[in-house]
């Protein structure tokens, strides 16, 4: 096993912190309740019935309690890792990486996997962002004339080129505090009026039908669509960053608590969504419950608004550490001038990069769940279980020793049937992909 690492020097310390007064680390322990909840809780929880319908009843909810545990055993360990060097702070998950595996190998473990949680989720953000705009727009005025997706994806990612000049995650609170409210809104919203429709007549709960070999497949996607809902832990790190801390009073009993109320909004926002909506449309289910929900028209428009509000928040919190990267490359490898001017450039791109992936590839939501495969299952599911064993060297055989095999072998079967999942959808779906939509 690799042995770790002394701490990198991007790392910081508690004095040089505390002489600088930096004011990114004043965060009460309830922020990093609504950012856990913004980052983790998505449009993905509307989803969840459909992932039931694949897998029925007892997996299902065996998928969705096993998921839950394992990911909050995961965030434990994330955030007992911030501090776990005495003096020592790491503010991102590629510096504990490189505390974990070493300098070189822990960039390349960590930096692919984290990018394409936090860049993927951006791009997916753009898309659902506009698709929920244009359905609001389409349901409060019936008689306007129809504008085409791609401009309403443009309409939703321009507000990202103002929200994105803030400085930092501890600047959006506001915006990730609405965000949140918002998904345990729309949550609610999916589950009550799924419970108030009631079960459709000569409702089944069998299996969706399909040939043996596609329902393999499928139920490899449900899979991966389930262990995607439970993610934050590609930004985790960042958010305790904003906690202060010192020797007395570390920013881990903060972060904790922070995220435990979240996992407790977590539980709330998933197991009724999944549970009622699949109790309700049995199989035939859509892979958005809303669909199913045409009535009250305006209370199904708002539940598309409170999507747009969540995504706008969500973007944010997962676009701040890949600013914070660039920013830093930019001043260390282009010698560029930190400030205002350098926080206009990297951001403006950044967003226009994800904007203009989102335009041109509308349907990268089934691309992300080939490639999320890569980034969701092992920042959230095994990847801190192996920086566990690294760092911590649990005596073997012990009951740790044998949760963290357990999370990591779990996690890489994760891995593998949601890519091959996502794969499958994408060569089954490719005839109805179309650009700029």
């Amino acid at each position: 096993m690799v042995s770790a690492s002394p701490p990198p020097k991007d790392a910081t310390s508690y004095e040089k912190r505390k002489e600088d007064g930096d004011p990114s680390r004043r965060a009460k322990w309830w922020y990093s309740t609504f950012h856990t909840v913004t980052a983790m809780i998505g449009a993905g929880v509307l989803s969840l019935p459909y992932a039931m319908a694949y897998l029925g009843w007892g997996p299902g909810i065996m998928m969705l309690v096993l998921s839950w545990c394992m990911t909050l055993n995961t965030m434990w360990q994330m955030v007992q890792f911030h501090e776990c060097v005495p003096g020592t702070r790491f503010d991102r998950y590629i510096d504990l990486g490189q505390h974990a595996f070493g300098q070189r190998l822990g960039l390349w473990i960590v930096l692919p996997q984290q990018l394409i949680v936090q860049v993927g989720c951006g791009i997916v953000y753009m898309v659902t962002g506009g698709k929920c705009l244009k359905k609001f727009m389409e349901m409060i005025c019936t008689d306007c004339p129809r504008i085409r997706q791609s401009y309403w994806i443009c309409i939703f990612g321009s507000v990202h080129f103002f929200l994105s000049q803030l400085p930092n995650i501890s600047s959006i609170a506001g915006v990730s505090l609405a965000a949140a409210i918002m998904s345990l809104s729309y949550s609610t919203i999916a589950w009550a009026g799924s419970l108030a429709h009631g079960r459709v007549p000569d409702v089944s709960y069998a299996y969706k039908n399909a040939n043996s070999a596609d329902h393999v497949f499928r139920l490899f996607n449900a899979l991966g669509q389930i262990s995607s809902a439970f993610t934050g832990h590609a930004v985790v790190l960042e958010i305790q960053a904003t906690i202060p801390s010192t020797p007395e009073t570390p920013s881990k009993v903060a972060m904790w608590k922070g995220v435990v109320g979240a996992y407790l909004v977590n539980a709330i926002c998933y197991f009724p969504v999944a549970l009622i909506g699949y109790w309700a449309f049995g199989q035939d289910v859509d892979d958005n419950v809303l669909i199913a929900l045409k009535k009250p028209s305006w209370l199904i428009a708002s539940a598309n608004l409170m999507v747009v509000v969540h995504v706008i928040g969500g973007y944010q919190v997962y676009a701040m550490p890949v600013f914070d990267m660039l920013e830093s490359a930019m001043v260390k490898r282009a010698n560029f001038p930190p400030g205002r001017t350098l926080r206009l450039v990297t951001r403006s791109a950044y967003v226009a990069f994800t904007l203009l992936i989102g335009v041109t590839f509308p349907f990268f939501g089934d691309l992300f769940g080939f490639f999320g495969g890569f980034g969701f299952a092992p920042t959230s599911f095994f990847l801190p279980s192996i920086m566990w064993l690294v760092i911590k060297k649990p005596r073997k055989f012990s009951i740790n020793w044998f949760v963290n095999w357990a999370s990591i072998i779990i996690g890489v079967f994760i891995m593998m049937a949601s890519t091959i999942g996502g794969l499958r959808n994408i060569i089954a779906d490719a005839s109805a992909y179309r650009f700029y939509a």
